[in-house]
C-alpha cells in the first residue's frame, strides 16, 4: 500500500518526480535547441614564450561578460583576399636550393602545406628578373653595347631557370592553387636614359618594347607551368636608389599603361592584372592620378602598397577616390636580427589588421628566406639587413618574427574569404574574416599596456578570453 503525503496541495510522489525528471526536462530541452559552438585557438604570446601553439578551445554560449566585447557582424562584408605570404626572391631561392631535398620537402609542406602543422602561404610576390636580394643585377633580356633586338627574339628568362624556377614549381606541387604575382625592379638597362642598372627613366622610344617584354614574361612562365595573376608595373618607383630600380613618376606610369602595357595585353590576351604605384602609403596621389585617367583606368586592376613611409588608412583613401579598383599590401621588412615583441605587435596590428581594414586583398612581407650573414644582396644599393620569414643554415631552419606574423593570417583565412564588420574594443585591435566554407576566423592583437580579458560575440552567444599584453590570437569559429 502506497502512503501519499500532501505539502501545499502537492504530494510527495509528485514532488519527488518533479525533482527527477524537471532537470532532466531542461536538460533535454536545451540539447533540442542547443547551438553553442567552440572556437579553436592559435597563441603567439612572447611574453610566454609561445610561439604559434593551439590552445584550448573555447565555447560560445548564451552568458553575459561584464568586459569589453569584440562584436562580429558577417551581416556587413568588405573586400574578397586573396592570400597572405611573401616575395620568393632568388636569395630565397637558393638558400632553399642548398638544402637536401629531404629537408626542402619538408619546410616546403611546412609553409605551403594544408596540414596540421603548416601553415598554408597562398600568395607569392616574385621579383621580374633580379632584386636587390640577388647574388647580382641582370634583365631577362641584357644587350652588348650597340647590339639591337627591338622584338626581343633574345629575351629569356636565364638565371631564374636555375633556382626561383625550380623552387617555385616544388611550391606549386604542395599548392597549385597559390596565386603568383611578379614586381620588376628595373627594365634592362638599354632601355633607360642613363642605361644603368640603378636609376634612370624608361626611355619613351622603349615603352612599346618594354610592354613586349612584360608579355613575355607572362608567356615564358605559363611554358614553364607557372600562371602569373597579377603585375605590378614598377617596384618602388618614386626610389631610384636601389640597385636596380627605375624612377617612374605617375604621368609616365599612365602614359606607359594606357597607350603600350594596356593595349600590349590585350592584343596578346594576356589575362594577368595590372597593378599599379606599389609603393609606400605616403603618396595615395600617385595612384588615384592614374586611377583619374579614364583611359589608363579601364587597363588597371588596383594598386599596391608598402608601409616604409605614410599611414595605413592612406590605402583607404585610393578606396574611397576609386572603390572600384582593388588594393594590395605587397611588402614590408624586418630588419635583422628581429625583435620578436615588437615586430610582432608593429606588423599584426599595421599589416594584418591594419591592411585589411583598409581595402587589401593581400598582406605580404619581405621575403622568404634569409642566409646567417643574410646574404646575397647587390652592391650600390642592395638590403644588407633584410631578415626573411626563416633563416636556412644549410638543412636547419630558424623561424623568424615574419614567419608568425603571417602564420597567425595565412593558416586561417582562405583564398575567396571575405573580410567582415567587428568592433575595435580600446586596446584590442582586430580583424574579422567569413572564409567560403562559412566558418569565421578572429585575429586579436592585445596593444594594452597589462592582459586583457575580453568577450567574443557572434549573433547572440559569447565567449570569453585573455590575451596578455603584446599576444596574437587567431580564432577559428565553428558556428
Amino acid at each position: 500500500m502506497g502512503i501519499l503525503f500532501n505539502f501545499h496541495g502537492l504530494n510527495m510522489f509528485d514532488m519527488l518526480m518533479k525533482r527527477l525528471l524537471l532537470p532532466l526536462f531542461i536538460f533535454l530541452l536545451g540539447a533540442c535547441s542547443q547551438d553553442n559552438f567552440d572556437a579553436n585557438i592559435w597563441l603567439t604570446d612572447p611574453s610566454s614564450d609561445i610561439l604559434f601553439q593551439e590552445q584550448n578551445k573555447i565555447t560560445f554560449s548564451r552568458s553575459n561578460f561584464s568586459v569589453p566585447v569584440i562584436e562580429i557582424n558577417p551581416e556587413v562584408s568588405y573586400q574578397e583576399m586573396d592570400g597572405f605570404g611573401f616575395t620568393l626572391t632568388q636569395g630565397s631561392a637558393k638558400h632553399l636550393l642548398g638544402m637536401t631535398e629531404e629537408a626542402r620537402a619538408a619546410l616546403l609542406q611546412e609553409l605551403f602545406g594544408d596540414g596540421a602543422n603548416d601553415i598554408r602561404i597562398n600568395y607569392l610576390r616574385l621579383t621580374i628578373a633580379a632584386s636587390d636580394l640577388n647574388e647580382t643585377v641582370f634583365s631577362y633580356h641584357d644587350l652588348e653595347e650597340g647590339e639591337e633586338d627591338p622584338l626581343l627574339e633574345k629575351f629569356d628568362l636565364g638565371p631564374d631557370r636555375q633556382d626561383v624556377i625550380p623552387v617555385l614549381k616544388e611550391i606549386i606541387a604542395i599548392n597549385p592553387d597559390i596565386k603568383l604575382m611578379g614586381s620588376p625592379w628595373s627594365p634592362p638597362a638599354w632601355m633607360k636614359d642613363n642605361k644603368d642598372t640603378r636609376g634612370g627613366s624608361l626611355l619613351p622610344e622603349y615603352y612599346e618594347a618594354y610592354a613586349l617584354y612584360f608579355v613575355k614574361y607572362i608567356q615564358q612562365m605559363a611554358e614553364e607551368g607557372i600562371i602569373i595573376d597579377a603585375i605590378t608595373v614598377q617596384n618602388e618607383p618614386l626610389h631610384p636608389g636601389n640597385n636596380p630600380s627605375l624612377l617612374m613618376l605617375p604621368e609616365q606610369q599612365a602614359e606607359f599603361i594606357k597607350n603600350h602595357l594596356g593595349p600590349m595585353f590585350e592584343k596578346n590576351g594576356i589575362q594577368t592584372k595590372i597593378i599599379i604605384y606599389d609603393h609606400n602609403a605616403d603618396r595615395p596621389d600617385y595612384p588615384i592620378s592614374i586611377l583619374d585617367d579614364p583611359e589608363a583606368k579601364k587597363y588597371i586592376d588596383g594598386s599596391a602598397f608598402h608601409l616604409y613611409g605614410g599611414k595605413i588608412e592612406a590605402l583607404s583613401e585610393v578606396h574611397l577616390a576609386h572603390p572600384d579598383k582593388n588594393l594590395y599590401f605587397t611588402e614590408q621588412w624586418i630588419g635583422a636580427p628581429g625583435n620578436l615583441p615588437g615586430d610582432l605587435a608593429w606588423h599584426v596590428k599595421n599589416l594584418i589588421i591594419g591592411a585589411s581594414r583598409n581595402w587589401a586583398k593581400t598582406v605580404l612581407e619581405w621575403n622568404l628566406s634569409s642566409a646567417p650573414d643574410l646574404r646575397p644582396f647587390t652592391d650600390r644599393g642592395g638590403c644588407s639587413l633584410c631578415l626573411g620569414a626563416v633563416t636556412i643554415k644549410i638543412n636547419q631552419v630558424y623561424r623568424n618574427p615574419a614567419y608568425y606574423i603571417i602564420a597567425h593570417a595565412s593558416k586561417f583565412v582562405d583564398a575567396g574569404s571575405l573580410r567582415i564588420d567587428s568592433n575595435e574594443p580600446e586596446g584590442l585591435a582586430n580583424i574579422a574574416f567569413q572564409r567560403p566554407d562559412g566558418k569565421i576566423v578572429l585575429i586579436v592583437l592585445n596593444e594594452s599596456k597589462a592582459a586583457q580579458s575580453f568577450g567574443i560575440r557572434l549573433n547572440d552567444q559569447i565567449a570569453l578570453y585573455e590575451l596578455n599584453q603584446g599576444a596574437v590570437a587567431s580564432f577559428v569559429l565553428d558556428n
